[in-house]
């Protein structure tokens, strides 16, 4: 994103597309590396930054959420003392699964 920043990649897959109360898509974002600010910064650089995004979404109205909208739903990693590869799941947060719920389609 800028010629001295550290390299990193974030692959995103959209999920989901809709309409109203604005025209916004979910993505599945995949981080291959893990950068302070990764995907609010990548995703701000092609032009669509994250719904409520105070710092990195400011072109984009905020449409009443007070925090960014983005979760982490799965964490995965090499434990690096037994090598097992670790998984923890979390379900959607329920401020942004009300949110969610008002998109249409």
């Amino acid at each position: 994103v800028v010629a001295d920043g550290r390299p990193s990649r974030t692959d995103y897959q959209v999920i989901g597309s809709y309409s109203e109360p604005a025209l916004v898509s979910r993505l599945e974002c995949r981080l291959e590396t893990g950068r302070t600010h990764q995907i609010r910064v990548h995703l701000s650089s092609i032009n669509h930054p994250l719904l409520g995004d105070p710092t990195y979404g400011q072109r984009r109205p905020n449409l009443g959420l007070q925090r960014p909208f983005l979760h982490a739903a799965q964490l995965q990693f090499v434990h690096p003392g037994t090598g097992e590869r670790v998984t923890h799941h979390s379900p959607l947060a329920p401020d942004l699964q009300v949110w969610l719920d008002k998109l249409v389609v």
